[in-house]
Parts: C-alpha cells; structure tokens; sequence
C-alpha cells in the first residue's frame, strides 16, 4: 500500500494537525494509563523539531455529541501531554470560531471530537473545518484506523496534505510483514471465547498461513468438530460445519490446526476452582475446559521456535486465574524465544503479554483492537484507504 509519510514532509513553518488515539483511561480527573498518549509522542516531537506548529486532536470515550459533560473534557489528557512534552498544551474550546495562529514549536489541542456534531457520521463540511486548520493532516491514530469517521477519513481528502505519522506507519509495515510479506512458516494464533467474533478472521488466515492455532471458547468448538466432548465448556455447537470447513481448507493446502490433546479442566468457573489435566478424550459431562495441559503447551512451544512469522491474538486460557495461566505463559514465552517476526495485538493478548513479561521480546506490539481484527480478516481500513488516495497529490 502507498501512502504519504510524515517523515518525509517538509514541515518548518508549517502548521500540522494530528489525529492521535489518546483515548485513555481516566478515574476521578486522574489518567490511569498514559501508554497511548506515549505512543503518540514521536509524531509530535518530529513535528516540533522540525519546525512546525503542532495542533493534536483525540476522541476520548463514548459522549454524546452536542453534550459535553466533565468527564468528557480533553483537558487531563492535555495536562499530561504538556508533562511528557515538558511544555504547555493549549485546549483550543473555540476553534470553529476562531482560527487558531500558533507559533512554531508550540503545541494545542481540540476539545473531544466526539463532542462535533458530524463527527461519527464522517460529515464532509467539520471534516473542512478541520482541514481549514492547518498546512498538513497527520493521521496516526492506528486504533481507529477502521472506522470512517470525520477526524479520520473525510478530513484526509479535505486536507491540502493528508500523511501517516510514525505510529500509523509503523503499524502498517509490521502488518505487512506479517500478513502481505511474511517469512514462512506463517502461524497465526486466534484465541476467544466464540467462534461467531472472529469466523471471518479464522477463514481469511486459513488462505494466508501454514499453521492455524486455535484457543480458548474457539478451540473447544473445533474439539466438537473432531467429535470430543467439551462437557460443560464454552462452545457454539451450530458452528461446528464452520469449523470442519476451516480444517479441511487448511489440511488441503497442506497446513495444520494443532488442536490441544491435553486440557486443564475445572467443575466451576472461578479463581480458587480445583484444576486438573485430563486427556481431551476424558473431559466429563460436568468439567469445564479452562486451559491448555502442559503436552499440548510444550508442542505449541515447538511449532513458535520454528516459525518464520507469528500472529498472535488471544490467550490459550483463562490466564487471568493463576491456575489456569500456565498454558497462555508457555506460548508467550515460546513466541518471546522464537527467531520469528512476531506480532501480537488485542486487549487480552496485551494483558497477558504484559503479565508474563514478555513485553519487549516482542516484534510488534500493535496498539489497535477492533483496526488489528479488521486487517487480519482482510477488510480495507477506511482512514487508511483514504490517505493512499492522497499518495499522489
């Protein structure tokens, strides 16, 4: 894909206007994560180096537009901004108004756009509006790279330059890599609680791997498709043909659906359940598949050290209870040690990830969730589509 890049803008005396995911936690006017506003610092600090006027603009949860509320207001988000930053950020309230005149070096930013009327119906005229504010548009907001929203994909063809900043880049190169350029063997891990969220994204990695390893709620599934009984588990029996089918287009081409032959099973769903290994072949009416047994950890452990490529999102396991962590540790673990590129993205897959302190063993830790779903089933990201039309202009 093709797409202008901030890297490569001449940007002194220029004023730039980015469209960064700073949607981050907040309790009682207090951040409790800032990962995201981090991640948004190189774009800015590129831009502020090279002599341009910086002016940032976030969603931050999910108000109702036209409505502001406290808890809606960006200004937290700005405060820590100007910490990282370590100079003021100016909230621009009255920017439809009156155009902002920032001097070069300086930084500012818009109040919640989800507060803009138009803005979730990807309106052409506030995406002007936007566009009216400065000399270039920098989308580096990868979280909503799937969505068509105002602040994301109008206002890249309104803009006079529309470009990917260095998060959004960076994204969509290790995404490549993994997907549209990989070194084999590709293995791409899909793991959930149903088969019915991510059906599409399973039967779109069936054409593109060698090895598709699925977990949790999703293995069960296809446990039911080889005939065994899962007890208790989640599962979704109406998807079994579903299942059938993903195995038999990969067993076609040649590639494989290790599925677990061990499991740990409890008789309830909680932290202090009793955990035992059973055979898949033994799982009783009343157990509950909560993770991987230790045989099928270790040949998954396998499979990571000699990959060419990892894909990874989702737990094996309820790793969030210790005694059912162990399958998930194993694999995370296994994909930190391989030699392979490895990219892994998901709230979930994150969290477990940072639980077992693998965090920078990773290739690429992707910061978008519904927008790394999306480009692993294949679909065509709206904001990014939007700005390959302006490659040329």
């Amino acid at each position: 894909m093709l797409f202008k890049k901030l890297s490569d803008q001449q940007l002194s005396g220029k004023s730039v206007l980015i469209r960064a995911d700073m949607n981050v936690p907040i309790a009682d006017g207090i951040i409790t994560d800032d990962t995201r506003i981090r991640a948004s610092l190189a774009s800015i600090r590129f831009c502020l180096e090279h002599g341009a006027a910086v002016i940032v603009m976030t969603h931050l949860g999910r108000p109702k537009a036209g409505e502001p509320k406290p808890e809606d207001s960006i200004e937290p988000v700005a405060r820590r901004l100007g910490e990282l930053l370590q100079k003021p950020v100016t909230l621009l309230e009255n920017w439809q108004q009156k155009a902002p005149e920032l001097a070069a070096g300086t930084v500012a930013m818009l109040p919640n756009v989800r507060l803009n009327i138009g803005e979730k119906q990807n309106d052409a005229e506030l995406a002007k509006a936007y566009a009216r504010l400065a000399d270039i548009y920098v989308n580096d907001a990868f979280g909503t790279a799937h969505r068509a929203e105002a602040s994301t994909e109008a206002v890249a063809k309104a803009a006079p330059v529309a470009c990917a900043g260095m998060l959004l880049t960076a994204e969509l190169e290790a995404l490549s890599q993994s997907l549209q350029q990989p070194r084999p063997p590709v293995v791409a891990i899909v793991a959930g609680s149903k088969v019915s969220t991510k059906l599409t994204i399973l039967e779109s990695l069936a054409e593109k791997v060698d090895i598709l390893v699925v977990g949790g709620g999703i293995a069960n599934t296809f446990l039911l498709a080889q005939g065994y009984k899962v007890g208790q588990s989640l599962a979704e029996p109406d998807l079994i043909e579903a299942a059938q089918r993903i195995m038999q287009k990969m067993q076609q081409k040649g590639g494989q659906v290790p599925l677990p032959t061990d499991v740990v099973v409890a008789k309830q769903f909680a932290a202090d359940a009793p955990a035992t290994i059973k055979a898949v072949a033994d799982v009783a009416e009343d157990d509950m598949i909560l993770d991987i047994g230790p045989q099928s950890a270790k040949a998954l452990s396998e499979l990571m050290a000699t990959a060419g490529t990892i894909v990874w999102n989702g737990p094996v396991g309820v790793f969030e209870f210790d005694a059912f962590a162990q399958g998930t540790a194993v694999l995370a673990k296994a994909i930190a040690q391989s030699p392979a590129f490895s990219i892994a993205g998901g709230g979930d897959t994150l969290a477990a990830i940072a639980k077992f302190g693998v965090t920078d063993d990773m290739s690429y830790i992707s910061t978008g969730g519904g927008a790394f779903l999306e480009f692993l089933e294949g679909k065509t990201l709206p904001a990014v589509a939007a700005l390959c039309t302006r490659a040329d202009t």
